[in-house]
């Protein structure tokens, strides 16, 4: 998944003010215990921080 695929699902989810403040501040122990930009930045994959997005955000299997 492409970066700007990941940032296209986040702003559907959560809109677009919010997906970067979840972005910045949530932090996710499916990451690691890093938020999604530390995820991102430290080169983990698009597609796995945004499946640990759905599992923590109980999305439905559509959004997936």
């Amino acid at each position: 998944m492409r970066l700007t695929e990941f940032w296209r699902r986040m702003d559907a989810r959560f809109g677009a003010s919010y997906a970067r403040s979840y972005a910045a501040d949530q932090v996710l122990s499916t990451l690691g215990s890093r938020t999604v930009l530390q995820a991102l930045a430290e080169g983990e994959d698009a597609k796995h921080v945004w499946h640990a997005v759905c599992d923590a955000t109980n999305a439905p299997a559509s959004e997936r």
